[in-house]
């Protein structure tokens, strides 16, 4: 059996060529059937996600062109759309390919825990249609004790390399649970959204999004399950957040150090943490200035970044350490899969002679002879019978001066 593995990703593919090559949730079970039916493949796993599109195989006998034109044939792209897309990964590389991608080394985030999951149901829909076989349910079972083992013994994951994310991890060192703080969102973008969904992972129960569009603001907050407001009904709202997070296009400040100032005394000075995340900036800067408001900027944050990323960095390389010893131990499971109809023969065999000297000896028993005899006889019998052959090829080796075969033979029989 072959391992091989054709994809393409955020690396090496436009974002036109990943959509055309995607795969949907509803259309992954079909896919998988049409091809362990139709491209010479015995077994088969997509991985479809917004960054990659990925098809582990096992195959009897190698060959990625079928596979390429059954991706075409899916996809509606040629085989110049695909043009240096498209990488492929033989065997040992495959698997240390699908360790990697599951750590979180092949990711656009390095160490982000998300494809982990995302290869988990990849696996569990081909396996639920009968794609998957002897070898890669051992693969995905061997990929998924590696990528916990990586996030067990190094710290790929501990540190945060996002903005938003880095955000709200500061905010848990302040705060000493998220889930009873009020939280006020200023904007609707793509960070906020990603600043609104990291306070969701975390139990934030009560979230306000305040954007000048506010059909925008509602449209997110009717998706994490928050509540929206205009921008102008921010001063009196303002008091009751404990974490205010901002982001918008705005080319003066949202909040001045008045508002704030404002809202702390209506707080009783209880403290207000405030993330900037706005170029320009949304807060003045002279709120910094003020006792109870830990005001942060995007460039607080970024430094934060740069620091945990080096740190992710470091941890990589530990990770890539484990990698390569766990590949060296899959494919030695691998190799090991060649001798098993040879050694499934030779018992068989064996099994064949025993019967038909154990009939014989059952014969005798049946016509009276002393069964010391006959058990005498049945001893002699297998063994000249088991030795025979092996005895006929070492002769004619000793002839021909094959030493190969003989010391094969000393270390097989233990001579």
């Amino acid at each position: 059996m072959h391992l091989l593995t054709i994809g393409l990703n955020h690396q090496t593919a436009p974002i036109e060529v990943r959509e055309k090559a995607a795969f949907g949730p509803e259309s992954v079970q079909e896919a998988l059937t049409d091809l362990t039916q139709s491209a010479g493949v015995s077994e088969a796993t997509i991985l479809s996600t917004c960054n990659r599109t990925e098809i582990y195989c096992g195959q009897e006998k190698q060959s990625r062109d079928n596979i390429v034109s059954w991706l075409c044939a899916h996809s509606g792209l040629t085989r110049s759309d695909l043009g240096e897309s498209l990488y492929q990964f033989p065997n040992e590389e495959a698997v240390k390919h699908a360790f990697r991608v599951a750590s979180g080394l092949d990711s656009m985030v390095l160490g982000e825990p998300q494809i982990l999951g995302q290869m988990k149901n990849a696996f569990q829909t081909a396996a639920s249609v009968g794609a998957t076989g002897k070898v890669l349910n051992r693969l995905f079972q061997h990929t998924f004790n590696v990528a916990k083992q990586v996030r067990t013994d190094t710290s790929i994951g501990e540190n945060a390399v996002s903005v938003a994310y880095t955000g709200v991890n500061l905010a848990r060192r302040i705060f000493s649970s998220l889930a009873d703080q009020n939280v006020l969102l200023i904007g609707a973008g793509e960070t906020i959204e990603l600043v609104a969904r990291h306070l969701k992972q975390n139990q934030v129960k009560h979230i306000i999004i305040a954007n000048r569009s506010v059909d925008k603001a509602r449209a997110l907050s009717l998706e994490i399950g928050s509540e929206a407001i205009s921008l102008a009904q921010i001063p009196s709202r303002l008091h009751e957040a404990d974490i205010i997070v901002t982001s918008t296009a705005s080319t003066l400040p949202i909040l001045g150090k008045g508002a704030i100032e404002a809202a702390l005394k209506k707080r009783k000075h209880s403290p207000m943490f405030i993330l900037d995340l706005a170029v320009p900036r949304d807060v003045e800067a002279e709120v910094s200035q003020l006792k109870d408001a830990y005001l942060y900027t995007v460039d607080d944050l970024r430094t934060m970044v740069d620091e945990n990323r080096e740190m992710r960095l470091r941890a990589a390389e530990e990770a890539e350490n484990i990698i390569d010893f766990q590949v060296v131990k899959f494919m030695r499971w691998m190799r090991s899969l060649d001798s098993v109809p040879a050694i499934r023969s030779f018992r068989e065999g064996m099994n064949e002679l025993k019967q038909v000297e154990l009939e014989r000896a059952h014969r005798k028993l049946g016509k009276g002879a002393d069964p010391a005899e006959v058990l005498e006889q049945f001893a002699r019998d297998l063994t000249n019978k088991m030795a025979h052959h092996p005895s006929q090829v070492l002769r004619q080796a000793d002839i021909e001066g094959d030493a190969s075969i003989i010391l094969a033979a000393q270390k097989l029989f233990n001579l």
